[in-house]
């Protein structure tokens, strides 16, 4: 049977929770909107396939996450897709910078399969808020500062009947980048 399945990076708890407040606080202004439910998270990609094949595309994803290095990610400004209706928290620059390599590697072993991938690492608020919705986020979140180690990448699967995301899979970050190939000369 086809299911469709999610990449992305989970925080700590203690971000978990700060995103949650804000949801709850931006849900108690406006009702509810897209994502008002979903745990905070970074997406790198979603994808539809048999849940027979899962296993193969589990084991690339460990294969690249052992090859990662653990890091701080620091989040300190908002942002929207204006277009998409999307408010979300953004990663400073040195943080987008170590993100955007795990997310393309992860993509890049996926290949195979028709991804829709996220290119801009960011945590949502809101999705498909109207104008003045947006407006109303951008007025209620001004400033943040969290952070949190990222050394592992979750594997969801979406229920189809709460519409929303769980976690089926963690694969940590093995820290065994793999070697450089340098070309050597044998005289």
């Amino acid at each position: 049977m086809e299911k469709k399945y999610s990449v992305a990076i989970y925080p700590s708890q203690e971000v978990h929770d700060a995103v949650k407040t804000m949801k709850d606080y931006l849900k108690s202004k406006i009702d509810w909107f897209n994502s008002c439910n979903s745990a905070a998270h970074i997406t790198i990609c979603e994808f539809s396939i048999d849940d027979s094949e899962i296993d193969k595309y589990k084991q690339k994803i460990f294969k690249v996450c052992d090859t990662f290095i653990p890091f701080q990610v620091h989040l300190d400004h908002f942002g929207s897709y204006d277009n998409a209706g999307a408010y979300y928290i953004a990663p400073d620059e040195n943080s987008k910078n170590a993100l955007k390599p795990i997310m393309k590697n992860l993509q890049e072993s996926l290949k195979p399969l028709k991804l829709k991938k996220s290119e801009d690492p960011h945590m949502s608020i809101g999705r498909k808020l109207t104008p003045e919705n947006l407006k109303i986020a951008s007025q209620l979140f001004t400033t943040i500062e969290l952070n949190f180690f990222c050394n592992e990448i979750v594997l969801r699967e979406l229920d189809p009947i709460k519409k929303q995301f769980f976690v089926i899979d963690t694969f940590p970050f093995g820290n065994n980048p793999k070697p450089e190939f340098v070309q050597g000369s044998l005289f």
